[in-house]
């Protein structure tokens, strides 16, 4: 019997696998159109617009990597509550809940209301993290070390598929661009994606099941005293699993990269190539097909080779994207790019949620998965800084593109520390 787990309930069984990716095709809605395509570039064109371009640039950079840093601190700490109390499940509920309201109040965001349009979108996104993280805490718990790099990668071929969908019901609201008299179009989006978040995800919050049970905690210690006493104690285990801090090492590296090129893709596109609203709508539409062929794809690649090796791929690859979009010189060329990144893209989170999974000791799930995302989100505070930073410094964000090559070489290099096989023989021992 694993430790901490209802035995009473069944196996996971296609329905709620389905349930559980199904929640990556609704949240990359989120992702797609406020973080990406849509709102980011509103609120530097439009919210923003008297700041000038350069400071709208750095205010949003720098509002984006805030709410990052708070995901950082709280990730952890609510990771922990989560396994110990075994309330995963409500916690998923009410953070999605929050972000799809608070998405939906974009929609109210209007020239000059700029400190309204940070708090409504950092809010946003720290309750769309939060349930990114209790979600991917419960890949652990309904699948099997075999299966845990294809349902991974499942999910996140759906995601892409999500956010393709999701691109072509926001087209006819954005594809018309910033024109006086389609900004209440434009802004309605912010509206549909909300719904389209909301109800896509009800599967999830309906079918998905808490299999784990509450943990013996210390007598007579509080909920609270007792999580920090067992992050206390995870944080002093991760230097027994080398293996899983090198991995947490070198993914906060890379990771960084990777978040910044999400966040900035669209504003270099419209910055540097002129491109129009609805041709970034065209080219992530483009983008999300292969984004989720090569989380597929790669899933299964990594079942069959490992997801030290699949993810040493990805990065290599994702070194000749960066260099190539420094250079890129017309439209044509940024497309090819982007349908190369948009494959390592999907295949690189996939396996990296599947490799840390292998990793993760029976009754851990919450608390590791809450270090992972806290790596993550650190990462997304600083690489987001730096290309705002460089972009500012050299007037050009051709070179705030090419610095994010050196964080993949330097994660390449630390990531070849990793031996996945002695890192999931710890885990077990554990």
């Amino acid at each position: 019997m694993t430790p901490f787990r209802n035995e009473t309930i069944p196996p996971a069984g296609p329905k709620e696998l389905w349930a559980w990716c199904l929640y990556d095709f609704a949240n990359s809605s989120f992702t797609t159109l406020i973080i990406t395509v849509a709102y980011s570039v509103y609120f530097i064109q439009v919210v923003a617009r008297d700041l000038g371009g350069a400071m709208a640039e750095r205010v949003w950079f720098w509002g984006y990597a805030i709410s990052m840093l708070v995901v950082a601190l709280l990730s952890p700490p609510l990771g922990a509550l989560a396994d110990a109390r075994a309330i995963k499940r409500p916690l998923l509920i009410g953070s999605t809940l929050l972000c799809v309201a608070c998405t939906a109040l974009l929609a109210f965001v209007e020239h000059g209301d700029v400190w309204l349009g940070l708090l409504l979108v950092g809010l946003a996104n720290i309750t769309f993290e939060l349930g990114f993280l209790f979600c991917s805490a419960f890949l652990v718990e309904i699948t099997t070390p075999a299966t845990m790099g294809r349902i991974s990668g499942y999910g996140w071929g759906l995601g892409y598929a999500g956010g393709l969908l999701s691109l072509g019901l926001a087209y006819p609201f954005i594809s018309g661009g910033f024109a006086e008299d389609n900004l209440p179009l434009y802004r309605l989006s912010f509206a549909v994606t909300a719904a389209f978040f909301l109800v896509a995800s009800l599967p999830t919050l309906l079918w998905l099941r808490e299999r784990a049970t509450p943990q013996p905690s210390a007598a007579g210690a509080s909920a609270w005293r007792d999580t920090f006493a067992r992050l206390s104690a995870t944080a002093q285990a991760l230097t027994r699993h080398r293996d899983l801090l090198w991995f947490l090492i070198a993914y906060l590296i890379y990771t960084d990269a990777i978040n910044t090129v999400i966040v900035a893709s669209a504003i270099f596109a419209n910055k540097v190539l002129d491109f129009s609203p609805g041709d970034l709508i065209i080219y992530f539409l483009i983008t999300q097909v292969t984004a989720g062929l090569g989380a597929v794809g790669f899933g299964l690649l990594a079942d069959r080779i490992g997801s030290t090796r699949t993810i040493s791929l990805t990065l290599l690859i994702w070194i000749g994207v960066v260099g190539a979009a420094s250079v890129v010189q017309t439209p044509a060329q940024f497309y090819a790019i982007g349908l190369v990144a948009g494959a390592v893209l999907g295949a690189n989170q996939a396996t990296s949620r599947a490799l840390i999974g292998r990793f993760v000791p029976p009754g851990k799930q919450g608390e590791l998965f809450g270090f992972f995302t806290v790596t993550g989100k650190f990462a997304a505070v600083i690489g987001p800084v730096v290309y705002g930073e460089v972009t500012a410094w050299t007037g050009s964000q051709r070179w705030a593109v090419l610095s994010m090559a050196a964080f993949f070489i330097v994660g390449l290099l630390i990531f070849q520390r990793v031996n996945e096989t002695r890192g999931v023989a710890a885990a077990e021992h554990a």
